[in-house]
C-alpha cells in the first residue's frame, strides 16, 4: 500500500532518530564506556581536569622563604619533633636542619624545643622528649604536620589527637632507637625519614605561617639578646654576628653547639611575649605542674634580623588562625629568608636588648 505523504515523512524521522542513537552507541563504545557512564563525568576524558590536578609545588620552603637546596620542595607537611633542652640533654643533633624551632617555658624553669622540618631531612635528631599541653595550640599553624614527641600526660595525648595532628610518637610507630653512649631519658633519637616513612602520609607542604623578605626591616640596631628563661638551665643569649649574618646562640658566655661542632644559629630571632601559668596537671618525671601558655589573642613581640629589632605585637584571634607579626602601624612585619627561632618569653621576665 502507498504511503500517504505523511506517513513518508514519519518514516524519515524515524530512520534519522535510529541513526543518530546507533552512532552514540558506537562512539560510547570507542571511548570504552557509555552514554550513561560519560554523563555521570567517569569517564577517562573528564580525568585530570582542573579540578582534579595536583597543585605545582611551591618555588621556596614556605617555612623559610629559601629556595630548597634539591631545587624542589618535598611534597609532604611540616613534621614536628619535641627535643629536649636540659644541660644534661646538651649537645642535641639534627638542630641545623630545621625549617623553624620553638622555644618554649616548661615546668621548673627548663626549656624544651619543637623542631620543625619540611625542606631538609636530618638523619639523627637526639634527644627526643615528652609533648607539653601547648604544643598542639603551636601546631595546629602549619596545617596537618606529623608530631613525634617520647609519650606524655593523658591530656596532652587527648589534644593533639584533637587537633588533627599526625601522632608518630615513639608509643605509636617504628623508628626510635637509644643511644647506648648517653644515659636515659636523654637518650632517644630518631630520624626525619623514618618517621615520614612510619606516617605515609601523601599530603603537601604547610602554608608559610609568616612572611618573609629580604629587604631592610628598619628598626634599632640590637646585637645581644638575653632570654634568661633562668639562671641555671636555660639563661639564653644571641649575638649578632656581622661575618655570619646571624644569630649566634650561647647559653651565658658559652656557645650553644650541636653534637657535630656547629653552633646554633637563626636568621630571625622572634620573641613572642605570653601570659604562663601553672596547669592543674602533674607532669609524669618530675611530679611538677604543666604550665597554660597563652597562644590566643595579641601580645608584645620583638623581631630581631639583620642586626637589627623590630617592636610590635603578635595577633591571633584564635587558634584556628594563624599568628601574624605586626608593627606598631599595623604592617606585617617581615622576617628574613632562612631558618627562625620563636621565642615564646613569659611576660614574668624581662627581655635585655643591647
Amino acid at each position: 500500500m502507498a504511503l500517504t505523504r505523511r506517513g513518508r515523512l514519519a518514516a524519515i524521522v524515524s530512520i534519522f532518530a535510529i541513526v543518530t542513537i546507533l552512532t552514540g552507541v558506537v562512539l560510547a563504545a570507542g571511548r570504552g564506556g557509555s552514554p550513561r557512564s560519560g554523563a555521570r563525568g567517569k569517564s577517562p576524558e573528564t580525568k585530570g581536569t582542573a579540578g582534579t590536578q595536583t597543585p605545582a609545588p611551591p618555588i621556596l620552603c614556605p617555612l623559610t622563604g629559601i629556595h630548597p637546596s634539591s631545587g624542589t620542595v618535598p611534597h609532604r607537611p611540616a613534621l614536628a619533633i619535641k627535643v629536649d633542652n636540659l644541660p644534661a640533654a646538651r649537645p642535641q643533633t639534627g638542630l641545623d636542619s630545621a625549617d623553624m624551632i620553638y622555644e618554649e617555658p616548661v615546668e621548673g624553669g627548663i626549656t624544651r624545643f619543637i623542631v620543625i622540618y619540611q625542606c631538609k631531612d636530618a638523619p639523627r635528631v637526639e634527644p627526643v622528649r615528652s609533648g607539653r599541653l601547648v604544643d598542639p595550640d603551636v601546631l595546629v599553624q602549619f596545617g596537618r604536620p606529623l608530631f613525634s614527641y617520647a609519650g606524655g600526660i593523658q591530656p596532652v595525648k587527648d589534644k593533639v589527637a584533637k587537633a588533627g595532628l599526625i601522632d608518630v610518637n615513639y608509643l605509636r610507630v617504628r623508628g626510635y632507637h637509644r643511644d647506648p653512649t648517653r644515659a636515659a631519658p636523654h637518650n632517644l633519637y630518631t630520624s626525619t625519614n623514618e618517621l615520614y616513612s612510619a606516617a605515609n602520609v601523601h599530603e603537601g607542604p604547610p602554608e608559610p605561617v609568616f612572611t618573609f623578605s629580604r629587604a631592610s626591616p628598619g628598626g634599632k640596631r640590637a646585637k645581644r639578646i638575653h632570654l634568661p628563661f633562668s639562671s641555671n638551665y636555660s639563661d639564653v643569649y644571641w649575638r649578632w654576628s656581622p661575618h655570619k649574618k646571624r644569630y649566634l646562640r650561647y647559653y651565658g658566655d658559652v656557645a650553644a653547639r650541636l653534637s657535630n661542632g656547629a653552633q646554633i644559629s637563626a636568621s630571625t630571632v622572634v620573641v613572642q611575649m605570653v601570659q604562663v601559668r601553672a596547669s592543674q596537671y602533674v607532669e609524669d618525671a618530675t611530679g611538677a605542674r604543666e604550665n597554660y601558655i597563652k597562644l590566643v589573642g595579641s601580645g608584645q613581640v620583638y623581631v630581631f634580623r639583620s642586626g637589627r629589632m623590630v617592636v610590635g605585637k603578635w595577633v591571633r584571634p584564635s587558634l584556628a588562625d594563624r599568628t601574624q607579626l605586626v608593627d606598631r602601624t599595623g604592617r606585617v612585619i617581615p622576617l628574613s629568608p632562612g631558618v627562625t627561632w620563636v621565642e615564646l618569653f613569659p611576660t614574668t621576665l624581662r627581655l635585655f636588648v643591647r
